[in-house]
């Protein structure tokens, strides 16, 4: 069975910074949905993170996700949450190696059954230096409603800056 992938949306950033990036109306036509992203955030530090927030969803107790990750050389940590404003992925603040940009992978398989949903996560908040923060997370939104929105906010920088992109991709499985 092989796997297409379909643009369904991309948004860049433009002048002056967004506070979020947001996917809506995401059609219901797919068996999975796989988003991308590229960005940098105004936080004075080399990193930053992101929460991400299903169908404007924002009761904690419909989110858990647990948390692998690493910062630098140092030993690896995890850690559980169950709200939504958590650090689901990393990327790269303002005090990072200019023009440097985090990345971000996001997989979400069966986005339209009637079951709890759940999200594969990849990220690294580079700084081309000592302290660059990546993660795997498994994160679960506990709803059997299909996802139409997805919202990706930093969690201590205000603004995403110029430049960053996400692109949002449709997987049907094709015979």
């Amino acid at each position: 069975m092989a796997l297409t992938f379909v643009s369904i949306a991309t948004v860049t950033v433009g002048s002056g910074g967004a506070a979020n990036i947001e996917f809506t109306s995401i059609p219901g036509t797919y068996t999975d949905l796989y988003i991308v992203l590229s960005t940098r955030t105004n936080r004075s530090n080399e990193v930053d993170a992101f929460s991400l927030v299903v169908n404007n969803d924002t009761t904690a107790a419909n989110y858990t996700m647990r948390n692998l990750f690493g910062v630098g050389s140092g030993t690896p940590s995890s850690n559980t949450f169950n709200t939504y404003n958590e650090e689901v992925a990393y990327t790269s603040g303002n005090n990072a190696t200019a023009s440097t940009f985090g990345n971000a992978s996001f997989y979400i398989p069966n986005y339209t059954v009637s079951q709890y949903k759940s999200v594969s996560v990849d990220s690294v908040g580079e700084n081309n230096a000592t302290l660059a923060r990546m993660n795997i997370s498994a994160y679960i939104w506990k709803s059997n409603s299909a996802i139409t929105a997805l919202k990706f906010i930093p969690i201590t920088g205000t603004l995403l800056q110029q430049y960053s992109t996400a692109t949002l991709y449709g997987i049907k499985n094709t015979v």
